[in-house]
């Protein structure tokens, strides 16, 4: 498993390498920032890197972003920023949020830096884009408009000394009558919470609606594997941790709200060195009256640890652990999102057929906890998966000094809620089909996929 891991770390460093290198020598024309660079900053990265904003500094204008010039070029360079970690070598890679650098993009902000940071013509430099001045949301600014709904849970004042707590107020649905919810997007209260709030989870609490429960996989019959069933079952509109957007669902599938409905609230909060009050609100965008889905999507943490052996990681060193879920229903998964702590490195999520074959839905290799990156799959990428497959969920840790995260490598790590602890599971949104609508979704797949030919083709 090591060895699988090491190769394709090599295999990303390798291409990484060959992309990045000594590019003068065949550049065709000087790169400066007013004229390649800020268009470059403008799409992908000043909607955190702005003033007042989450980023630890601005990069609006050339004065901002000449002094971490050789910073960037390392986060680039390596695909650490902008924050879209998914491998590009293995799994799916088609996406509708796909946040990333082109190679052709990375390319020229590694020649920026290696010709010294030129600035170039101030008059080359793009109109300037709107900036972000208050605790907007995603969902609005990728153009969705603003939520038809916002819930807000009551607020918590952290001292700015103190143990992880787990807040979990309930708020009221106002809502009279029943609507399908086609998009959700959790965010904390203002901008100061963004530091305390690890993750949050807005749970349904039903009214009279059990088609809302999960009963779609299974991880055992009742031993110790059973919590990973329970917690499944349990409704869930979302989850929200650090870095991470909205939930996006597939056409024709959402969640269904129901008058006299509430949320309950699980927020996990830690201590920042100064005391800051805050909670979480979500944003939620409903399907028009006439245009409702007939499928409902479901939130569920696929394991990937196995509880009858759990998890325990010695001082200063890695670790490997390895959960499965049985999906009982023909699935379609939406989107991926790994999950761990301070020591999660990286996570796979591999699909066991039942004919025994096996295919990687996808793998992250440099996992980042501050980053908590939504991969949201494209329509036609979304893994299609029938019944009796196994999803196995493999997660890796690094307990060395060598994890910039890391806050003390000479501790041992076990299973548990708070940052210190671990935790691995990949969370995903399903929808369940039935034996028909499976075949159907195959054959229109492949139907696709057959190229068409011309006229001079067909006359051949």
């Amino acid at each position: 498993v090591w060895g699988g891991l090491l190769n394709r770390s090599l295999a990303v460093a390798d291409s990484t390498a060959r992309a990045a290198p000594g590019f003068a020598a065949d550049s065709p024309k000087p790169v400066t920032f007013s004229k390649d660079i800020a268009p470059i900053f403008q799409k992908k990265c000043q909607e955190c890197h702005q003033p007042n904003s989450i980023a630890p500094m601005s990069l609006i204008t050339y004065q901002d972003a000449r002094p971490w010039a050789r910073s960037i070029k390392e986060r680039v360079a390596t695909r650490q920023m902008p924050p879209w970690h998914i491998d590009r070598t293995v799994g799916v890679q088609h996406f509708k949020n796909d946040m990333s650098l082109s190679d052709d993009q990375v390319e020229t902000v590694v020649r920026w830096v290696d010709a010294g940071a030129p600035q170039g013509d101030p008059k080359d430099m793009p109109p300037p884009v709107a900036l972000v001045t208050d605790n907007g949301w995603k969902g609005q600014k990728d153009g969705f408009g603003p939520p038809d709904l916002t819930v807000k849970s009551s607020e918590y004042t952290m001292p700015a000394e103190h143990q992880d707590v787990w807040y979990r107020p309930m708020s009221d649905i106002p809502i009279t009558e029943s609507h399908w919810v086609k998009m959700v997007e959790i965010r904390p209260t203002n901008m100061k919470s963004r530091k305390i709030i690890h993750h949050s989870i807005a749970y349904l609490v039903l009214n009279n609606d059990p088609d809302a429960v999960n009963t779609g996989t299974a991880n055992g019959p009742d031993r110790p594997g059973g919590p990973d069933d329970l917690v499944n079952r349990r409704p869930q509109l979302m989850e929200w941790a650090i870095g991470k957007g909205y939930d996006l669902f597939r056409p024709g599938t959402g969640k269904l709200l129901v008058p006299g409905e509430k949320i309950s609230w699980d927020q996990h909060i830690h201590a920042v060195g100064e005391e800051v009050t805050g909670g979480s609100e979500i944003g939620i965008w409903f399907y028009k009256k006439g245009e409702e889905p007939k499928k409902r999507s479901y939130l569920i943490g696929f394991t990937g640890i196995d509880r009858t052996k759990m998890l325990d990681i010695p001082p200063n060193s890695m670790a490997m652990t390895e959960g499965f879920t049985v999906l009982k229903e023909n699935t379609l998964i939406e989107n991926f999102q790994p999950h761990f702590h301070l020591r999660g490195k990286a996570m796979q999520v591999e699909a066991i057929l039942p004919d025994g074959s096996k295919q990687i839905i996808s793998y992250v290799g440099n996992f980042n906890f501050n980053w908590m990156t939504n991969y949201i799959y494209d329509d036609d990428a979304a893994p299609l998966l029938p019944k009796g497959t196994v999803i196995h969920v493999t997660a890796w840790y690094d307990n060395t000094k060598a994890n910039k995260n890391n806050p003390d490598s000479d501790q041992w790590v076990g299973y548990g809620d708070r940052t210190v602890d671990e935790m691995a599971h990949g969370w995903m949104n399903v929808i369940y089909l039935t034996d028909a609508e499976y075949k159907a979704r195959q054959a229109d797949r492949k139907a696709k996929m057959v190229k068409p030919t011309n006229d001079n083709e067909k006359q051949q």
